[in-house]
């Protein structure tokens, strides 16, 4: 069978490696297109920080203490550092894709307006800056900001580049999430780890997010054989196939809550409706033309998505702080003792 893919595809491949063969097509430098490629507009991502700070702060009420707000504001300071390195990582090294894609080739690097030299500076500054300033507050924080760090270059460099890889992609991804919870937990908590259980629930629904920003990507394509120019995993994705791992992900991450509910805080399972919610207002959101879960940055725009996460958050406070005796009795194992 011949190959579907054009010249130009291949010379994108090729050019995603050392920075030297990342040449601008036009323009020039300047300190804008340097600014631009931090995404500051995705710092909203580290929302996903606040979960952990929640958590922390209600299972240890003793870490709120005078200098928790600072601790706070120096974490997540920290956290946007080393996001907008991975940005910058992420912008240099997806140059030739971007190229091919209908909206991203006005991005900075690919429009010329960024020196590749010192946007390898800018990525390896912003790290330094980012878990430097993590250590301030503790060392778990800092090495949480780190393992975000090598998570991104996990994901952007050759050869392991795990974006171009169907399914890994995704899970690589999302693992973000869970990391950021540490980094909210680090910030206030003790030095201990969160129950995996909790881990995995917030690794999958961070799956089941980005597999959502992959389906909505590839409509908004709609080509195939360009969408597979653009990034390599589309060229074995197909709707179909993004619709099954969707469900699978998001199937995994209500076990896992459920797991987590059951044995730490049965009270969490009235909390299943409301979280039912969020995920199917976030499905529907992906269907629509020019979706903004293909840009979350946009996501604080769709007023029913925000109205659903307020409510479902809000009851999940609550009921993380009221004890109803009644689920814990509910809940407790009824089968005789052999079969414990």
């Amino acid at each position: 069978m011949s190959d579907p893919l054009t010249a130009s595809q291949h010379t994108a491949e090729r050019a995603a490696g050392p920075a030297a063969t990342i040449a601008p097509e036009k323009g020039r430098a300047t300190l804008a297109g340097h600014f631009r490629i931090l995404r500051a507009d995705y710092w909203i991502k580290n929302v996903f920080v606040l979960p952990g700070i929640a958590v922390a702060l209600i299972v240890f009420p003793q870490a709120c203490r005078p200098d928790t707000l600072w601790k706070v504001l120096l974490g997540l300071i920290a956290a946007c550092l080393v996001a907008s390195s991975n940005y910058v990582l992420n912008e240099v090294l997806d140059a030739p894709f971007d190229r091919l894609h209908p909206t991203k080739c006005n991005r900075p690097v690919p429009a010329g307006t960024v020196s590749i030299p010192l946007a390898y500076a800018q990525w390896m500054a912003l790290m330094a800056a980012g878990v430097l300033l993590g250590w301030v507050v503790s060392s778990a924080l800092s090495l949480t900001l780190l393992s975000l760090w090598v998570m991104g270059c996990i994901y952007n460099i050759p050869p392991v580049r795990s974006k171009d890889v169907p399914y890994i992609d995704v899970l690589t991804e999302a693992v973000n999430n869970p990391i950021r919870m540490l980094i909210g937990w680090f910030m206030v908590g003790p030095n201990v780890v969160i129950p995996i259980s909790l881990l995995f629930s917030y690794w999958m629904i961070g799956a089941y997010f980005m597999a959502l920003k992959r389906f909505a990507e590839f409509r908004h394509i709609n080509d195939g054989i360009r969408a597979g120019r653009y990034r390599k995993s589309f060229r074995y994705y197909s709707e179909g196939r993004l619709l099954n791992s969707i469900i699978f992900y998001a199937s995994a991450a209500m076990m896992f809550f459920g797991a987590f509910a059951i044995r730490y805080r049965p009270e969490l399972v009235l909390a299943f409706p409301f979280i039912a919610w969020v995920i199917a207002v976030y499905f529907n959101l992906s269907f629509k033309p020019d979706s903004a879960a293909a840009s979350p940055e946009r996501l604080y725009r769709e007023g029913w998505l925000m109205v659903a996460v307020c409510v479902c958050s809000a009851v999940i406070i609550a009921l993380m702080l009221i004890d109803i005796r009644f689920m814990h009795t509910f809940f407790s194992p009824s089968l005789p003792t052999a079969w414990h």
